[in-house]
């Protein structure tokens, strides 16, 4: 590694510092004045609602006219379940408990997304002049089948002509339920119809930090453009939304729940409240969504529910943009995620059943694929292991001289025909795949519960000590899998040094990197640290057989002949070599104009 290669490492490093800075997971923060003041707005909340839930006296049921008497009954549960999911309907017409037959909990325990009131829904709109919600109604159930999917519907009928219904449509199999809702020869006033929905979203995986860092409410306009709130940091975040909305959801880590309009709704709001000091649930959303009354006379609002995982093969067809809701990272790291790194988990996942061989199997193709660049790497880090001899006398002559050993530096490299960034520039260009892999690994729900060696869910961090205290920026346990990797990445770049013309502290610049990476990797998938342990043995090995396929004799006398045709005049000039030689002498004659104005001052 030379001077330009930990430049250039070093640089890399400062990134990473500032991008974990700003987007990793920061730690719980102690009991606050904010934090209470959060709760209370949860309790406001929630004593709110209890109020509206209250029993309903003859004087209010006698104001609401033909739909009074639908809002005394006794509430019911309608049961339908297909291959994927179970789920309970209210017979006040919504969902009351939804659950992922496929899927448990960090505990092993069946997964819901909707259960024990932790999803509340409201359908408010108004009737004769005063506020209602259509949830509050008691409707009659009846099922059906068409072919292979089961159609429930809740009917509140005032009269042979006139009702309001609730139609839901579930497939054999799948997490998309269809659900529509109808208003017929009954007049509800008001331009549109407010769905609101409160989700107390409750912890299903093993770290709460790490799950609400990955928790937020995303949603993408009719427009065609895909936005969301802020995922990180303890405040509460909220966004109004103006213009039509074609879905929203409520992302979690690994799952989705999700309502899309087949039209659009009109306008809505969107937010999340993440309460620090209860550490059962991960956050509150709370969504409301306008749907146009003219849709609803016309039985034209027509809507999906999406209850499920955040897997990318399943949510591309959802509807369109749906697959925004996996993070994938910026471009490039997206596309290679996309087309390349996911394609071929999914490919390797079919047929083979250890999820530890799959990483190792994804690491040999990433290696063989960026073979060429690692070669080519090594090769310039050969040359500049020969010319490192000359480098040093070149250094020792000129002493403290550093603008003059540049020079004399950049003229050896023209005569030997070496590019001093030949080492630097293949690593740059393996920069995606690296940034790339930080973005797959902590969402991939491909390595949810599923252990290798020690590591017990490759989807989370590994931990073979709990430590009694927290150190900032590394947490309160020790991962193995992120030693190795560091120890194996300290060992990479101890053998790179001795080869390397750099001296002094730039040298011990290179180590700066792997330390960080212990600090902000400790908290990552295992399947993550993993994949870098394993690649690291992996260029270890590449190394060697490179070095047996790389003739230093034959380099050494290619680059004496280049020497030798630079003395005569008769040697070629690379236009990056020139042009870097031009920027030198540009740069030194500004130095000298500086201080010649500063003799003359």
């Amino acid at each position: 590694m030379d001077r330009n290669s930990a430049i250039g490492m070093t640089l890399i490093a400062v990134l990473l510092m500032v991008y974990f800075y700003f987007f990793s997971s920061p730690p719980v923060p102690p009991p606050s004045k904010k934090a209470d003041s959060v709760a209370t707005v949860l309790n406001k909340k929630e004593a709110a609602q209890s109020e509206t839930t209250a029993t309903i006296d003859s004087t209010t049921i006698r104001a609401y006219g033909s739909l009074g008497s639908l809002l005394q009954g006794t509430e019911d549960s309608i049961q339908v379940e297909n291959a994927d999911l179970k789920i309970s309907f209210s017979s006040k017409g919504f969902i009351n408990q939804l659950e992922l037959k496929k899927f448990k909990t960090y505990t092993q325990k069946p997964l819901f997304l909707i259960k024990d009131g932790n999803n509340q829904f409201h359908l408010n709109t108004q009737f004769e002049g005063k506020n209602i919600d259509l949830y509050q109604l008691h409707y009659q159930s009846s099922q059906s089948q068409k072919n292979d999917t089961t159609i429930v519907t809740f009917t509140a009928a005032v009269s042979d002509n006139a009702s309001i219904k609730h139609v839901y449509s579930i497939p054999a199999n799948g997490y998309k339920i269809g659900y529509r809702l109808e208003s017929n020869n009954i007049a509800l006033g008001g331009k549109t119809i407010a769905l609101q929905w409160t989700d107390n979203i409750p912890l299903q995986e093993k770290d709460i930090e790490d799950s609400r860092n990955k928790t937020t409410v995303n949603y993408y306009l009719a427009e065609g453009k895909f936005d969301g709130l802020g995922e990180t940091g303890t405040d509460i975040k909220e966004e109004s939304l103006t213009t039509p909305v074609k879905w929203v959801s409520i992302r979690q880590k690994f799952f989705i729940s999700s309502i899309i309009a087949d039209q659009s709704f009109s306008s809505g709001s969107v937010k999340t409240i993440p309460n620090t000091l209860d550490s059962t649930y991960v956050k509150r959303a709370e969504l409301e969504m306008q749907i146009p009354t003219e849709q609803v006379s016309k039985s034209q609002a027509s809507f999906s529910y999406y209850f499920g995982p955040n897997d990318y093969k399943i949510i591309s067809d959802v509807t369109e943009g749906f697959n925004e809701n996996l993070s994938l990272g910026w471009p490039p790291m997206s596309w290679i995620n996309r087309f390349v790194i996911i394609p071929i988990f999914k490919f390797l996942e079919g047929i083979i059943g250890n999820y530890g061989l799959i990483i190792v199997l994804l690491v040999l193709f990433v290696k063989l694929v960026l073979l060429p660049l690692s070669y080519s790497s090594y090769l310039g880090m050969a040359k500049m292991k020969l010319l490192k001899p000359e480098i040093d006398v070149i250094k020792e002559k000129n002493g403290d001289n550093m603008a003059q050993t540049q020079q004399d530096t950049m003229k050896l490299y023209r005569q030997a025909g070496v590019n001093p960034f030949a080492g630097c520039i293949p690593l740059l260009l393996q920069m995606p795949i690296l940034f790339a892999m930080f973005y797959f690994f902590p969402i991939s729900i491909e390595l949810r519960q599923k252990s290798f060696l020690w590591a017990e869910d490759l989807s989370t961090y590994d931990s073979i000590l709990n430590l009694p205290f927290y150190i900032p920026q590394y947490g309160a346990h020790v991962s193995l899998f992120v030693l190795l990797m560091t120890a194996s990445t300290l060992i990479y770049t101890w053998q790179n040094n001795q080869i390397s013309s750099v001296t002094g502290p730039m040298k011990s610049l290179s180590y700066i990197m792997p330390v960080i990476f212990l600090f902000v990797l400790n908290k990552f998938a295992a399947g993550l640290s993993f994949y870098y342990f394993v690649s690291n043995l992996i260029t270890f090995t590449q190394q060697a057989v490179i070095k047996r396929f790389v003739d230093e004799d034959k380099i050494k006398a290619i680059m004496e002949e280049n020497k030798k045709k630079a003395a005569t005049g008769t040697g070629k000039k690379s236009k990056f070599m020139t042009k870097l030689e031009e920027a030198m002498k540009a740069s030194e004659e500004a130095r000298k104009q500086a201080e010649s104005r500063k003799k003359k001052k």
